[in-house]
């Protein structure tokens, strides 16, 4: 949405008179909602010797601003640039102008004249961007991400491919409250093809997309509204919408967008399991507490069939969690419809899960603790998956992953992580097929910041036995990987 005019100053003042005609200013942001009452300041005090005065500035003027968490700061020193921004902001306000008030439009004469000659020219500036702006309501954002590099052992046949994955955002809201989200995306990671090192398997890069209808077609990948009810209950809707979507928290601080897909699924492949398609949801938050639930039809997309028919599978969610600044936790149920194809299983699993008409009740714990400032702790994220199956000869299975990352390494604004863990893999079957040790995944990378838009990521990865058992012997060969990943933001 277009900016206001009126907010196009950086700070609103407060004159307050003190003893001896002496005079003291209290900065404040524009945000456009002056303060009605001195009790809306925490940091003021009756007892405080300024208060009659603020009290009296407050009802008398209404020019009195506050910072956003509620704060006056009113033992803040300021310089004669801020006083004269203080005069001017309260002039429109006085109807009486005494001697006092003429000897300070005299002390700040040259300063006042500085300041208003900025407000034109902002103002000169804001009205061509006004006249030519996208959309009253849509703000556009993209996302450009380039990535050469190989894998070793790779059944798909290519080791070295240069694959890139392009998003474009719009983000709409019609009333401050309620997003509309569109995202167009565009990709070649072909996973049918023995051209793409990363398009298959656990291999399978986070960024790995491409349509339906082939490479470098451009498709809508997210196409939902989400809008709130009440003070605490936020609803969505959506043609195509994916289950992290429809949660009010999300149990994890590791990058979304590093290495592997699999490492990105809270240690808990199943339970978290990304489906996209149609679906409904509703959150609900209240000081720091959330409650969310949805629904996901991941095969509805095909027009033959419908969103709670026989013949479609789905998805449902219901998650509780609990989360501050520094520190959140999460526990999550899903239901998981035979027919829906879960990606960060094993191949065993996912033959048994996509094709065999298992369902599965996936369960999942997943947390994240950052610390405050930057230095020798990272920032941790991990989570357990267990699941139990029916309806085909897997019982059950289960998951883990721990993600680590540090903040401003070797440089401010660069950072270092790496993850760890195992995909989900089977723990009790019933037709004598043995249970599996599990796929062991591992990823390192280093996120070097060119600017504020660019970014350039190098990393490696190793799956161990990636196949998994039910592959035989063949599926015993490890596999390494090496890329650049390149990242423009606009």
């Amino acid at each position: 949405m277009p900016l206001p005019r009126a907010r196009t100053r950086w700070l609103a003042w407060a004159l307050v008179p003190l003893a001896a005609g002496q005079f003291t200013a209290l900065q404040a942001w524009a945000t456009g909602e002056q303060v009605t009452s001195i009790n809306q300041f925490g940091d003021v005090k009756p007892t405080d010797w300024t208060y009659q005065a603020l009290s009296n500035l407050i009802e008398r003027y209404g020019c009195v601003a506050g910072y956003p968490n509620g704060t006056f700061k009113g033992g803040r020193a300021i310089s004669r640039f801020e006083a004269a921004a203080l005069l001017n902001a309260c002039l429109d306000r006085v109807t009486e102008t005494t001697d006092e008030l003429k000897k300070l439009l005299t002390e700040f004469q040259k300063e006042l004249a500085i300041l208003k000659g900025r407000a034109d020219g902002l103002d000169a500036r804001v009205g061509p961007l006004e006249a030519h702006q996208f959309s009253t309501t849509t703000k556009l954002s993209g996302l450009a991400t380039m990535v050469v590099g190989g894998v070793s052992n790779n059944p798909a046949g290519s080791q070295v491919s240069f694959n890139y994955d392009l998003q474009l955002n719009l983000d709409t809201s019609f009333t401050g409250k309620d997003l509309l989200r569109t995202v167009l995306r565009a990709g070649n990671f072909d996973f049918n093809s023995n051209l793409n090192a990363f398009g298959s398997g656990l291999s399978t890069l986070e960024i790995a997309f491409q349509e339906d209808s082939g490479a470098d077609a451009l498709g809508i990948d997210r196409l939902f509204y989400q809008f709130p009810i009440g003070k605490h209950f936020t609803a969505t809707l959506g043609a195509r919408v994916e289950q992290d979507d429809m949660l009010a928290l999300l149990p994890s601080v590791y990058p979304k967008d590093t290495i592997l897909d699999v490492l990105t699924l809270y240690g808990a492949p199943l339970a978290y399991n990304s489906n996209l398609g149609p679906g409904f949801g509703l959150w609900w938050q209240n000081n720091g507490w959330s409650v969310s639930a949805n629904y996901v039809a991941a095969n509805a997309a095909d027009s033959s069939r419908g969103l709670l028919t026989s013949g479609s599978a789905g998805a449902s969610t219901v998650q509780l969690g609990y989360g501050k600044e520094n520190w959140g936790i999460a526990a999550l149920y899903s239901y998981v419809q035979a027919g829906v194809d879960v990606p960060g299983a094993t191949p065993f699993i996912t033959t048994q899960i996509a094709g065999g008409g298992v369902t599965t009740n996936a369960f999942a714990i997943s947390g994240f603790w950052q610390p405050s400032k930057s230095g020798w702790l990272p920032s941790m994220s991990g989570g357990y998956g267990y699941n139990s199956s029916s309806g085909g000869d897997l019982n059950a299975s289960q998951s883990w992953m721990l993600g680590l990352q540090w903040s401003d390494v070797l440089a401010k604004g660069n950072s270092f992580g790496m993850g760890f863990g195992q995909p989900s893999f089977a723990t009790a079957t019933s037709n004598g097929t043995p249970a599996e040790s599990g796929v062991w995944a591992w990823e390192w990378w280093y996120q070097w910041q060119l600017s504020d838009a660019v970014s350039v990521t190098p990393a490696v990865f190793y799956l161990n036995n990636p196949q998994g058992n039910s592959q035989g012997s063949e599926g015993a060969a490890n596999q390494f990987g090496a890329l650049v990943k390149t990242s423009f933001r606009f």
